[in-house]
C-alpha cells in the first residue's frame, strides 16, 4: 500500500464560491496511480531528425525520358516571358542577369513559331504583290517548310555548336562553361523576337525598304548576341574569342540574308 501512489481529484462546487465549504468525505475521490505501468504515451519523445538542406536523391533526379525533366524548362509565367522579350528588343542589362539562373524554352519556342508563320504569311503577300494577276495565284507552301527549317534549325543547332566550342575552348578552372546549353538556347531564342516586327513590315513591293528593315533586324539582334556573349567568350584566348564572335556575327548575317532572299526578294 505504501509503495502505491494516488491521484487526488478535488471537485469544487462553484456555487459555494469557497473551498472552506467543501465536504471532504463527499468530494474527495482516490484513484490508483498508473505511474508504474508501461504506457507508450508516457514514453520519451524521440529527438527530431537532423535537418538537411540537400534534397533527397529520389526527388531531385530527373531523367531524360521523364516529363518532369522537360517541364522544368517551361516553368515560366507570361509576365516573365514578356519582360525577357522587351529586354531583348531594348537591352538595358545583361540578359543572363535577367534570366537569373532560370532560363526557359517556352519563350524561344513560341517566338520561333511566331516568326515561322509570319514569314510564311508576309512572304506569301510579297509573292502575291509581285505576281501577274492574269491567272489564279497559287500558294507556295514551300515557304512554310523553308521558314520552319531556317528558323528552327538556326535557333536549335547554332547554340549547340557555340556551347560545344565554349566547352572545348572556354572552360574555367573548375571545368565549367560560362553559360549552360539552355541559357544559350534562350539567348538565341529571345534574339529572334526582333524578326516578328521586321517580318510584319517587310512585305512591301519596294525592295529597298525591305532591305532596310531586314538590316535593322540584323543589327539589333547581332548587337544583342555580341553584347551578351562577349563576357562568356572572353574567357578563352584572344584569338579564339575573336574567331567565335566573328562566327556568331557571320552566321547571323547569313540568317538575315536568307530571310531577305527567300521571303522578301
Amino acid at each position: 500500500m505504501a509503495n502505491r501512489g494516488y491521484d487526488v481529484v478535488v471537485d469544487v462546487d462553484e456555487r459555494e464560491g469557497d473551498l472552506g465549504h467543501t465536504d471532504l468525505q463527499e468530494d474527495l475521490e482516490f484513484h490508483s496511480s498508473n505511474f508504474d505501468e508501461a504506457n507508450p504515451r508516457n514514453s520519451k519523445i524521440p529527438p527530431d531528425a537532423p535537418f538537411s538542406s540537400q534534397p533527397s536523391n529520389t526527388s531531385s533526379k530527373r531523367f531524360l525520358w521523364s516529363i518532369s525533366f522537360y517541364a522544368q524548362f517551361f516553368d515560366v509565367d507570361t509576365s516573365a516571358v514578356l519582360h525577357r522579350c522587351f529586354s531583348a528588343l531594348i537591352p538595358r542589362q545583361p540578359f543572363l542577369d535577367i534570366l537569373d539562373g532560370n532560363p526557359d524554352l517556352y519563350g524561344p519556342f513560341w517566338i520561333a513559331t511566331t516568326v515561322v508563320f509570319i514569314l510564311f504569311l508576309t512572304g506569301t503577300i510579297s509573292q502575291y504583290l509581285a505576281s501577274h494577276h492574269d491567272k489564279a495565284f497559287v500558294y507556295n507552301f514551300k515557304l512554310l517548310s523553308g521558314a520552319a527549317g531556317l528558323v528552327y534549325g538556326y535557333t536549335g543547332v547554332i547554340p549547340v555548336a557555340l556551347w560545344g566550342a565554349l566547352k572545348w575552348f572556354g572552360q574555367t578552372a573548375t571545368g565549367e562553361v560560362g553559360m549552360t546549353l539552355v541559357e544559350c538556347w534562350a539567348l538565341y531564342g529571345y534574339a529572334n523576337v526582333i524578326w516578328v516586327p521586321v517580318a510584319l513590315i517587310s512585305w512591301s513591293p519596294v525592295n529597298i525598304l525591305n532591305f532596310v528593315f531586314v538590316a535593322i533586324g540584323f543589327i539589333v539582334s547581332a548587337v544583342f548576341l555580341v553584347r551578351n556573349l562577349w563576357p562568356v567568350v572572353s574567357v578563352t584566348e584572344a584569338k579564339v574569342s575573336r574567331v567565335l564572335l566573328l562566327a556568331v556575327v557571320g552566321l547571323h548575317a547569313g540568317l538575315a540574308i536568307a530571310i531577305k532572299i527567300l521571303f522578301f526578294a
